[in-house]
């Protein structure tokens, strides 16, 4: 378990009686961004089930505000369908960051950012090498959040009609 006395938030690893909040707030934010920016792929939403299966097969990373989450990630060792390993560095550990959802009343208060430092930190004691990722190319996209993070673009692709830029973080 992490605190950070900036944010005052917690960041610990996921259990699976937390599956109920993070799927209901991944639906928060993908209606949140369906509002803004109209139907996309970001209006795909999982369900508990599948969140139950992520927090079992990766290590899903809870921000918590008291007893409340507030923002969660996934880091998986295993590639994800839209990834081209050809864009990116040699790496051979490489982690992907996944399912990155921050509660939209929370957003931009650096929530997202703390579950991502705390994220480089887990890749670096695992041990990976790089953390890897894909954002959309649309004005849904995260791509400026991942670059003031620290991300290097690495690549921009259109994968089965929907355009993604690839980030990639080489682990010290």
């Amino acid at each position: 378990m992490i605190w950070s006395a900036q944010t005052h938030l917690v960041v610990r690893v996921a259990i699976p009686d937390d599956a109920p909040t993070i799927a209901s707030m991944r639906v928060a934010v993908a209606d949140d961004l369906t509002e803004r920016y109209g139907r996309g792929h970001w209006s795909l939403i999982g369900t508990e089930r599948g969140v139950v299966r992520d927090i079992q097969t990766s290590c899903v990373l809870v921000g918590c505000d008291g007893a409340t989450i507030v923002g969660t990630l996934r880091l998986a060792a295993k590639k994800p369908w839209a990834i081209d390993p050809n864009y990116f560095t040699n790496a051979s550990r490489p982690l992907y960051l996944l399912d990155m959802a921050v509660d939209p009343v929370r957003q931009r208060q650096g929530i997202g950012r703390h579950l991502v430092e705390q994220a480089k930190a887990v890749a670096a004691a695992w041990p990976s090498d790089a953390i890897r990722l894909d954002a959309y190319e649309a004005a849904a996209g995260a791509g400026g959040f991942y670059a003031k993070c620290g991300f290097r673009e690495v690549g921009r692709v259109t994968y089965r009609g929907v355009p993604l830029i690839y980030f990639e973080h080489v682990l010290g």
